[in-house]
């Protein structure tokens, strides 16, 4: 993934961070039907899953299309083209009907499609306040798991609960120990245990770097935590051709050398990492079980 010098960290935490405020409704635009442009002739596409991530998809797209046009100035390709999507739900049809080659997916959205979309992961990635790369039980007056267990749980990560149950809890809970209130925003996941709403919440390591700055923070604590997990997944899809799998491949590791350090180190991100196939095997097989 070439990212173009001219990219803001703003930008970038756009596209690869979850960010902490959103609106409180989404725009009534957004519950039409739209029709996706087709990919442009030539161009190798991909798709972006930020899933919990905040803020419209149609927002990032600009910083998209500069995004695409470094990885195809890079790779030799005549373009490359894609889109930036908040819910696996939304991004469904776009991959049906576009045929991406490649993406960047939250994990959970890459256990979720990896078999009916033929995926293989190539490489992790970090971003800084990106979200998702490790999960908390957070209380306000509860020291352990367990006394949690029975009581409210608020989370805006439940979409998946196959995910949560199977993988993220590691079999030291499920969901269905808890008398779950589901949050629409970051922020309000924490609110919720602050105002005494729930006693418990479930979140992300994004969402214990902003208890500091969220009035009342300082009261809550973690009582649980998660494995370290991928913040970004690099995949490949079935439909990636053999030229352009190798090409990709190959400078997945460089994006952060050269002209493309300052952008990273602003932006908190580090180069992919490439991975063995079976990688993620565990986690597979617990998520499929």
């Amino acid at each position: 993934m070439a990212v173009p010098a001219a990219l803001s960290p703003s930008a970038l935490c756009l596209l690869l961070c979850t960010a902490l405020v959103a609106p409180a409704t989404a725009p009534t635009a957004q519950a039409a039907t739209v029709i996706e442009e087709p990919t442009p002739q030539g161009a190798v596409g991909f798709v972006v899953i930020r899933e919990n991530g905040s803020g419209s998809a149609s927002s990032a797209q600009r910083y998209l299309d500069s995004l695409f046009t470094g990885i195809a100035r890079t790779n030799g390709w005549p373009a490359a083209a894609g889109k930036y999507f908040t819910k696996r739900s939304k991004a469904v049809p776009y991959i049906k009907d576009t045929k991406p080659s490649f993406g960047f997916l939250s994990f959970g959205a890459y256990l979720g499609l990896r078999k009916d979309h033929e995926l293989r992961p190539l490489a992790v990635a970090d971003a800084s306040a990106s979200g998702g790369a490790q999960y908390f039980l957070v209380s306000r007056d509860h020291v352990t798991l367990d006394a949690c267990k029975g009581k409210a749980l608020a989370t805006n990560h439940a979409s998946d609960r196959r995910y949560l149950d199977r993988v993220v809890s590691g079999d030291a809970f499920a969901l269905a120990d808890f008398e779950v209130v589901e949050t629409r925003r970051p922020v309000q996941t924490l609110k919720a245990v602050i105002d005494g709403e729930a006693a418990c919440a479930l979140v992300d390591d994004s969402q214990i770097v902003a208890m500091s700055k969220v009035d009342g923070g300082h009261m809550l604590r973690p009582v649980w935590s998660s494995e370290k997990l991928p913040a970004v997944v690099v995949v490949s899809f079935g439909t990636a051709a053999g030229e352009h799998l190798e090409s990709f491949t190959s400078h997945l590791e460089a994006i952060c050398d050269g002209d493309g350090r300052a952008t990273c180190d602003a932006a908190g991100l580090k180069a992919p990492r490439r991975l063995e196939a079976d990688a993620f095997a565990a986690q597979q097989a617990a998520y499929d079980r």
